[in-house]
């Protein structure tokens, strides 16, 4: 089992917002709570919190993200961020982790030649009137099938995972990687190490335990 230290959260994306967060509740049990819209962005989301099994008891500090276009703003599908206008199934389409320096990774990672994109700001508004912000690297396109990660900080707002959220557990989280030594670079350089296993496409793999048993998540 490898999760790594910096996991910050793991995105769910669905077509349609409240129809994925139905069809996770019938497949594990638990319903997702609203975390808000993201303007600008096209998305909005719902949120549980992940508890890592290689660390029972300890603080959260990571959630699963169901992520969806945000009807309200009808962006076009393209200029969804994330390309989460372009998920026709519910899949765990990418994730997120958290350096303990945003910039410094960054500089790390670009000078190993991995493009992590530019450096964004944005927030969102919770549902009971917070305003959380957050800083994190953003690409045109997803790399490596969504198992490169984004990196992201929270600045000075607390962070999703510590509000009062459903939980699940975090069992395992692995890739599959048609080159997996490029691969295991790229993620060695983001400070995010995962057990990457050759396959036919590159795609990540989550177990989580669940009231309902154990249920995998895939790319899609």
């Amino acid at each position: 089992m490898t999760i790594p230290a910096t996991l910050d959260h793991l995105l769910w994306a669905v077509p349609d917002l409240e129809a994925g967060v139905r069809d996770l509740a019938a497949l594990t049990g638990v319903t997702a709570v609203p975390g808000g819209a993201h303007p600008g962005l096209g998305t909005a989301n719902y949120l549980l919190a992940l508890e890592r099994a290689d660390r029972p008891g300890a603080p959260r500090t990571a959630y699963l993200e169901i992520i969806g276009p945000d009807p309200a703003q009808a962006l076009p599908a393209e200029e969804v961020n994330l390309e989460v206008g372009r998920v026709d199934r519910p899949s765990l389409h990418t994730w997120a982790v958290r350096p303990a320096d945003l910039a410094a990774t960054v500089g790390r990672a670009r000078a190993q030649g991995v493009d992590v994109g530019e450096v964004r700001r944005t927030g969102r508004t919770t549902p009971d009137g917070r305003s959380l912000r957050w800083a994190m690297t953003a690409r045109p396109r997803l790399a490596l099938g969504g198992v490169q990660p984004f990196l992201i900080d929270w600045l000075d707002t607390p962070h999703p995972a510590e509000a009062d959220l459903p939980v699940l557990v975090l069992r395992e989280l692995s890739a599959v990687a048609t080159d997996v030594a490029a691969t295991e670079r790229v993620l060695d350089a983001l400070g995010a190490p995962l057990a990457v296993v050759p396959g036919a496409g590159d795609g990540l793999r989550a177990v989580l335990d669940t009231p309902r048993g154990a249920v995998e998540f895939r790319t899609a």
